[in-house]
Order: C-alpha cells, then sequence, then structure tokens
C-alpha cells in the first residue's frame, strides 16, 4: 500500500507541475465547462506528446467533467462517441498496403488504424491521478445515455457509436482488472469503516439494514465475508460474497438471516454456504470476477478449515416469478400440464401460504415448472433464461436443489414466489462441468432436479431476451 501511495504521490507531483506547463491554475481545475470545450479538451489530450502536461490536461478534464450537470455529461459522451471514432481514410489506407503486401508489420499498421480514438482518449485519461474510478463512473453515465438514445428513437449511427463507446471502456477495463490485479480480502468487524458502510451500500441481494445487522453477518466465526479490491480503487470494493459455515446444506435463507440464530463451532462446520453475491461497480458491467472470487474462496476456505467438504451456494431466481406467471396463462405453456396450471391459480390468492393444503399442492405443481425452467427453458443463445443459473453454470458449478419457498421476504416472493436453488462447486469436477455447459450447453444436475420434470410434454422454445447495456 505504501509503495502504492508513493506512486500516487509521484504521478500528482507530475501532474502539478504539468499543469503549470499548460498555463491552468488551481481555480481553473473546478470551473465547468461545456461538453463542446470539454470534447474539444480531448482532442488536445490525444494530441499531446508532454507526459507532465498530458497528465494535468487528463486530471482537468475529469475534474470539469464530475462538476457538469448530467444532462451536459450526456451530451460530452455523445460527442466522444461520434467524434472519436476511427480514422477512416487510414484505415482504408492500411487496408490496401495490407492487401499489397499481407506482412504482420503492414497488419500492426491496420490494427492501429483501426482502432477508435476513444480507446486512447480512455488510456489517457487513466494517467490522472483517481483516473480509474473516475472512468467507471463515466462509464455509468453512459449507460444512462445508451438507454435515453433507445427511448427516444435515436438514429442507427448514434446507437452504434454508443455501443461502440461502451465496448472501448468494457475492452480496456477487461485488461485493468484482470486477475492478476485483484486483491482478496476479507471483510470483518475490524475492517475500515468506510468500507464497511460500503458493505452495507453495495449488498444488492439480501439488504443490510443496519450496522448491527452488518455486524451479525461479519463477526462471528462461523461468518465470513470476502471482498476483491484493486490497487487503483484502494477503498472501493468490486465484488463481495458473503459465506455462511453449517453443517447441512440449507434450504433457506431466513434462518442464515436470523437475530436469534446459534452459531456453529468452526470446528464443526462442514458446510460452506455462500448466500449473497454483490457485484459493487455498476460501471464495470461485464468485467468478470464472481468466478475468479468464488473459486479462490473456496481455495482458501478449504485451506484453512479442513472439516469443510461440501461448498454450495444458496441462490435466488430472479426471472422464475415472470417466466412462470406467463407461461400458466399461455396456451401452450412449457413445462406445465393442464393440472399444474389449474392448481397455480393459487398463487393468485393473497393467503396461499397460510393454508398447509394449498401450500403443499403449489409445491408438488411449482417444483416441476422450475425443473423445466432451469433445463428446459432456454434463451435465443441456447442458455438457461435464469442470469444467476448462467453465472453459476458458467462456473462449472452443479444445479444440486430445488428449494420451495427457500425465500418468503417481499422480495424473495416477488421474484421467485419464495423459490431458491442451491449451486454445489465439487472441487473435482468444477472443470468438466465447465466444459460442458460452455461447448454443448449441457446443465450439470442432480438426480434430484431432473426427477422433477414433467414427462410428455411439449419441447422447449428459445425466448429472445432483451439485452441491458
Amino acid at each position: 500500500m505504501a509503495a502504492i501511495s508513493f506512486l500516487g504521490d509521484l504521478i500528482q507531483t507530475i501532474s502539478d507541475r504539468g499543469r503549470d506547463l499548460i498555463s491552468f491554475g488551481r481555480n481553473d481545475l473546478a470551473r465547468a465547462a461545456s461538453a463542446a470545450d470539454l470534447a474539444k479538451l480531448c482532442d488536445d489530450l490525444i494530441s499531446r506528446r508532454g507526459e507532465a502536461s498530458g497528465v494535468a490536461l487528463a486530471r482537468l478534464i475529469l475534474d470539469r467533467y464530475a462538476v457538469l450537470p448530467q444532462e451536459e455529461r450526456l451530451v460530452f459522451l455523445d460527442l466522444v462517441a461520434a467524434e472519436f471514432g476511427a480514422d477512416h481514410d487510414a484505415v482504408e489506407a492500411a487496408i490496401a498496403a495490407y492487401r499489397s503486401e499481407p506482412t504482420r508489420a503492414r497488419l500492426g499498421v491496420l490494427h492501429e488504424a483501426a482502432e477508435p480514438r476513444s480507446q486512447e482518449l480512455i488510456r489517457r485519461l487513466n494517467l490522472a491521478r483517481g483516473g480509474t474510478l473516475a472512468l467507471v463512473r463515466m462509464r455509468e453515465d453512459l449507460f444512462v445515455l445508451r438507454r435515453r438514445l433507445a427511448e427516444q428513437g435515436a438514429t442507427a449511427a448514434a446507437l452504434d457509436a454508443a455501443a461502440s463507446l461502451d465496448r472501448d471502456f468494457e475492452h480496456l477495463f477487461a485488461s485493468w482488472f484482470n486477475r492478476g490485479f485483484l486483491v482478496l480480502r476479507h471483510i470483518d468487524w475490524s475492517t475500515p469503516a468506510d468500507i464497511l458502510e460500503k458493505i452495507i451500500r453495495y449488498e444488492a441481494v439480501h439488504a443490510i439494514d443496519d450496522w448491527d445487522e452488518l455486524r451479525r453477518r461479519i463477526e462471528p466465526p462461523d461468518r465470513r465475508c470476502y471482498a476483491f479490491f484493486h490497487p487503483a480503487l484502494l477503498d472501493e470494493p468490486l465484488i463481495f460474497v458473503e459465506v455462511a459455515l453449517t453443517g447441512t446444506i440449507a434450504s433457506a435463507i431466513q434462518p442464515i438471516l436470523a437475530h436469534d440464530r446459534e452459531p456453529v463451532p468452526v470446528r464443526a462446520a462442514t458446510t460452506a454456504i455462500f448466500y449473497s453475491i454483490s457485484n459493487c461497480q455498476k460501471g464495470l458491467a461485464g468485467v468478470t470476477f464472481g468466478n475468479f472470487l468464488i473459486k479462490q474462496v473456496v481455495e482458501d476456505l478449504a485451506r484453512e478449515i479442513p472439516t469443510l467438504k461440501t461448498f454450495v451456494t444458496l441462490s435466488p431466481v430472479p426471472g422464475f416469478r415472470t417466466w412462470l406467471d406467463r407461461e400458466r396463462r399461455a396456451d401452450a405453456p412449457q413445462g406445465l400440464t393442464q393440472e399444474d396450471v389449474e392448481t397455480l391459480r393459487l398463487l393468485e390468492r393473497a393467503d396461499w401460504r397460510d393454508d398447509k393444503a394449498t401450500c403443499e399442492a403449489v409445491r408438488r405443481a411449482m417444483l416441476p415448472a422450475a425443473a423445466a425452467y432451469f433445463l428446459r427453458a432456454k434463451n435465443e443463445r441456447g442458455r438457461p433464461l435464469d442470469p444467476v443459473a448462467r453465472f453459476h453454470l458458467g462456473n462449472g458449478a452443479r444445479l444440486e436443489r430445488l428449494n420451495f419457498l427457500g425465500d418468503i421476504s417481499k422480495k424473495g416472493l416477488g421474484q421467485s414466489y419464495g423459490l431458491m436453488v442451491n449451486y454445489l462447486y465439487d472441487l473435482s469436477a468444477i472443470e468438466k462441468n465447465h466444459e460442458t455447459y460452455a461447448n454443448l450447453g449441457t446443465v450439470s444436475t442432480a438426480s434430484s432436479v431432473s426427477r422433477e420434470l414433467r414427462s410428455n410434454l411439449p419441447p422447449p422454445r428459445a425466448v429472445v431476451l432483451a439485452e441491458a447495456p
């Protein structure tokens, strides 16, 4: 950490001296500029050769961007998307040169010519102290711009330019945030308060209501929390996972989060349950962290606590209720018999969980539907509809168990009628499961899940999903 701080101070010194070289005083740093003025500064930045003046100008651009109203920031990003693409004349000349002499050297020239100027702009902005985090936040604004353009029916050229700029961010972030730069940290009650506060704020699966609840999740010996950090974002977690050490595979979240639960002695724990995984930085969407995080935590826990033999998630099913409601109202429902459809009308009653017989009838109809949702319902790419399933199956996990009423919170009932699932991370089978899923689309499944499937049902159909930017 001291070395990183020293490097940051050194860069700041270069920036301060560079600021003098380009005649920008400290008062200028806080002065807002128009989107057009900022775009001109960006053009100047990627035209400069001086390192010191470039660092100073990058900092100036980011400071001025930060004080712009959001609408003006969106105008700026639209300008960058439209005006900082590749030089088409240079690309055509490089293509012609390569065709006449297809050497690696000329291919390199073509590759360089084809790169959008926006990529070089992002690289140079990253030279400024705090530039990486500022760029992550800038990409969050770009998401807003892309949604706005789509809603307003913008031209295909404008949509394509914004999407191209987003790909530039994602391409560079994938390099800057690769696994080699990530640092795993154990989050406990001694972790600095500003980071703990962010854990509360960024928790996306099971909300943490207050500091007392956070303490119950990270202080007891049978509760763990781990997060990935990056050297350029020292106090900003990228992703974190919460873990419960237990004696059995849990089928419901409420007992794990209960205030009055009895802690499990670590020496008696045989199972590690990953019950919440939260991405913290929206601007890093599309950059993979979760698979590395889970696998490293599994390895670290197995080494630290030899009694742990089972590593499993307790996961939400965010798309299940929407799918089930659509299918049970469809003319040709997928994964449901007509009897199932009739039974599941009971879900329309507010008190369906209060009567034991009604609840059992719903369970008998819902679990086969859930099995069909995971094993037969596919998106247009031939993958499971559920995004959480795609994540864990892609990591090499096995769909282990369906848990009826695993989450009876308002959120759990709202997104899946309370359904939760367990994904098992079997260290001896992770690579095989990953390969069969990646190459064949095969969902590794426990027999208890596959037995739930109804027989003699219509074949599954692909569902076209709108991808959020």
